[in-house]
């Protein structure tokens, strides 16, 4: 009958003595614990780093800057300060909405009697919005109403607004992320 005991043991090798009936051979088998140690250690260092890149890779961070998403701006050419928001106040997909849309002079004055071009889309996907959104009423202070601005999907959208009046005439483009 063999049995084996552990005789000694460091971090490079195991030596184990095997018992006969006829006699006491001793065997030295060399196990590299201190390559396996290495090796599992490696192996774990690995993972954390696998693991933290793809929390970077997903989560969007060490890739371009997203979208500027600012509601109130300058416009292309700095003639207009403007600015919009749903008229409900909350952005939605789906249905048919009303927006404000405030604009002024560089001075801060309203602006008034403006005609307002609107158009928008999804840069990604080339889609464009599906309904003609229209100026429909100037409601003084240099405000107007939008209607009929609809998003059809989740996604980042822009809206440009072209504002023609006495001092020239102007793009603005907003981006929203819905």
């Amino acid at each position: 009958m063999l049995t084996a005991t552990p005789c000694l043991t460091n971090d490079d090798f195991r030596e184990f003595t095997i018992f006969e009936a006829t006699g006491a051979h001793t065997m030295r088998k060399a196990v590299f614990t201190s390559l396996w140690r290495y090796l599992v250690k490696a192996g774990a260092v690995a993972l954390v780093l696998a693991g933290i890149a793809a929390a970077v890779h997903f989560s969007g961070q060490g890739s371009e800057p997203g979208p500027d998403l600012a509601r109130s701006k300058k416009s292309g050419a700095g003639l207009f300060l403007v600015s919009i928001r749903p008229e409900t106040g909350a952005v939605r997909v789906g249905g048919v909405q009303s927006w404000l849309l405030t604009v002024k002079t560089r001075a801060g004055k309203p602006v008034i009697n403006a005609a307002i071009d609107i158009s928008g889309g999804m840069p990604r996907s080339n889609r464009l919005l599906p309904t003609s959104p229209q100026a429909t009423a100037y409601l003084g202070g240099g405000h107007y109403r939008i209607e009929r601005i609809k998003f059809d999907a989740s996604g980042w959208w822009q809206m440009r607004f072209t504002v023609s009046a006495s001092n020239g005439s102007d793009t603005t483009v907003f981006n929203l992320m819905l």
